[in-house]
């Protein structure tokens, strides 16, 4: 089985990891799938598996990288074989890119990714949205980003845009759920509960992504501190993997029941916590994200163009 990934992710629990001196095996649930070994740069244990010695022994003398993390996609560690330092030189490149025009890009994409999010809704609706003057605000902004000079002056534009888009949307929320805008954790109302919890599924299942890739995920473009190149990646994926979950359950089927609210924060039923993972399972494309990142991993090393997916 040929794969255009170099890595390869098991999530879950319970799958057995065996090979040969040529292929990497996977049982799983009474499935069973085989890989060359060859083609296996980085295995991705996600959760709780069975991996015994001599598997790690092929893949590490074939110069291949082991990670492991916790199910939520929380890193643990890895085991890389003696004297590997190519993350070391891939970091490297990441530390000279020119920032500038990535970061524009990544914003643009994000951008583009909400307008159209808002259109659609519009067109479901039947009505307008919007406010005079927001969609040209939004359609400068996206425009303006293309000349911006300090990045800055491109993640100030960015994060207007993006409060802009939560507070056009918040319109569509029944107002007994007092969704006005994104804001900060502790959240204190359900739909900003439920966007976080999504947000993090989204940004764990990015980050297996990542340092599968031997990328550092805090070597960011658009975003700065810790973790910050996977919040460069997960932005254009936002709005189609999780914000159309949260609000299309806002509309359809959330219920007071679903979540208690005191005077600081929300907390979420575990019946809608449930419903949730259910949901975001068919929602996040980990091929997609996979590909973005693999797109980025060439792109930095002048093999393919940079394109950003949402």
């Amino acid at each position: 089985m040929s794969r255009t990934i170099p890595w390869l992710a098991v999530y879950g629990f319970g799958a057995h990891i065996k090979s040969t001196q040529k292929k990497l095996i996977i049982l799983n649930k009474g499935i069973v799938e085989e890989f060359p070994l060859d083609e296996v740069q980085n295995l991705l244990v996600v959760g709780g598996h069975t991996l015994n010695s001599t598997t790690i022994f092929h893949l590490l003398k074939n110069g291949s990288y082991i990670s492991f993390f916790e199910p939520d996609g929380t890193p643990v560690g890895i085991i890389r074989p003696f004297g590997n330092c190519n993350d070391k030189e891939i970091q490297h490149i990441q530390e000279d890119l020119p920032r500038h025009r990535y970061a524009t890009i990544i914003a643009q994409a994000s951008l583009r990714s909400r307008l159209i999010a808002i259109e659609r809704l519009q067109d479901q609706r039947g009505s307008d949205l919007l406010y005079d003057g927001e969609l040209q605000i939004l359609h400068k902004a996206l425009n303006e980003l293309e000349y911006l000079v300090k990045l800055d002056e491109i993640r100030r534009l960015s994060n207007l845009t993006t409060d802009m888009y939560y507070e056009i949307l918040s319109r569509d929320i029944p107002e007994c759920f007092n969704f006005k805008r994104r804001t900060v954790r502790p959240q204190c109302d359900p739909i900003n509960a439920m966007l976080s919890f999504g947000y993090a599924m989204l940004y764990g299942n990015c980050c297996v992504s990542v340092i599968g890739a031997r990328l550092d995920p805090d070597l960011g473009l658009l975003h700065e501190g810790p973790g910050a190149l996977v919040h460069d990646f997960i932005g254009p994926f936002k709005t189609g993997m999780v914000d159309s979950v949260v609000f299309s359950m806002a509309q359809d089927s959330l219920k007071p029941g679903d979540f208690e609210q005191t005077s600081s924060r929300c907390m979420l039923s575990e019946t809608l916590v449930k419903n949730l993972i259910s949901a975001f399972k068919k929602s996040i494309d980990n091929q997609k994200i996979d590909s973005q990142v693999n797109n980025f991993l060439k792109a930095i090393q002048k093999i393919e163009d940079f394109k950003v997916m949402y």
